[in-house]
């Protein structure tokens, strides 16, 4: 049996063991979120030895050259000294610029970072809390035009980071762990063609980013924006879209309520086969929304899904 090493720690697992669920049991806390390796929450650096591998690309080679491993993906084949990810160390240091309630549930919280971060709209980023609770978010803001870094965290159920974001402040200090491009983004090659944001609870997070990315780069294309949330209360965002929507012609608003959104699917009919489609949300809400697109004739290549799981820590 492989012996696993980390820290001051060493014990025997099963070969082929997933070294996430390996650490964990033994009382080695790696946070995780997605296990599909699109979170990079659950960062561990090889020290010795080498585990197997099953999504490599997920990280960038240099991060891979460095040691670092998603536990999620691994399997322990032999000996294996890791280390896990210590914000402390290993984290980029920020602090709270702003911290308020958009809606009932939504809260909004803008982070300065020590240095520049570049990214594009559409990516997500792990946060640590001062607890070292890690979660990973989609980043809300526009590069090049927000002086922060926004994140909408979803708090109607309890998580250990969504509670402890409840009481923050502004100067309080965070950390920053993994930067990761999900599936949304915004191609400028893309301006001609109609474009469907459709996004349920803080799904509108990431497209809120994409949108004003969009329109920054002066879309021609017909824009649609479909807000699916709980109530009419929980439309976080409703007035800076309708201000939106009022300066330019292209882009249409709908925002819906839950119990509104199946006769709402019934009768979504595509404009052009040229349509892009970027969902965001929970996987029933994306799922509904991808299924009534698929039935509406848009190809899959056309569609573009990140999708939220609700982890209570």
């Amino acid at each position: 049996m492989p012996e696993l090493h980390a820290g001051d720690r060493s014990w025997s697992v099963a070969a082929g063991s997933n070294l996430l669920d390996a650490l964990n049991s033994a009382g080695v806390a790696v946070p995780y979120s997605c296990r599909a390796g699109s979170c990079h929450a659950c960062l561990v650096r090889c020290q010795q030895g080498e585990p197997q591998d099953a999504k490599p690309e997920a990280l960038a080679a240099e991060r891979r050259a460095e040691g670092w491993r998603l536990a999620c993906q691994c399997r322990v084949v032999e000996d294996l000294s890791v280390e896990v990810f210590d914000p402390l160390r290993d984290g980029l240091p920020a602090w709270v610029a702003g911290c308020d309630w958009l809606s009932p549930s939504v809260l909004r919280l803008r982070l300065t970072p020590e240095r520049p971060l570049r990214y594009r709209a559409g990516q997500h980023l792990v946060l640590w809390s001062a607890e070292r609770v890690a979660r990973p978010y989609s980043l809300a803001s526009l590069p090049g035009e927000d002086p922060w870094l926004e994140f909408h965290l979803d708090c109607r159920h309890p998580g250990a980071f969504s509670d402890a974001a409840r009481q923050l402040q502004a100067g309080d200090p965070l950390r920053l762990g993994e930067l990761r491009g999900g599936a949304l983004h915004y191609d400028p090659d893309w301006q001609q063609r109609p474009l469907w944001l459709l996004a349920a609870g803080t799904g509108l997070a990431p497209l809120w980013g994409i949108l004003r990315e969009a329109l920054r780069q002066e879309h021609r294309g017909p824009i649609r924006v479909l807000h699916v949330a709980a109530d009419a209360d929980e439309h976080y965002l409703a007035a800076p879209l309708a201000a939106l929507a009022a300066a330019h012609p292209n882009l249409e608003l709908e925002l819906l309520t839950a119990a509104e959104l199946p006769a709402a699917l019934a009768q979504l009919r595509l404009v052009s086969r040229q349509t892009l489609a970027l969902l965001c949300g929970s996987p029933s809400s994306v799922e509904a929304f991808a299924r009534r697109l698929y039935l509406a004739g848009l190809p899959r290549n056309q569609l573009l899904a990140d999708v939220f799981l609700t982890r209570a820590y």
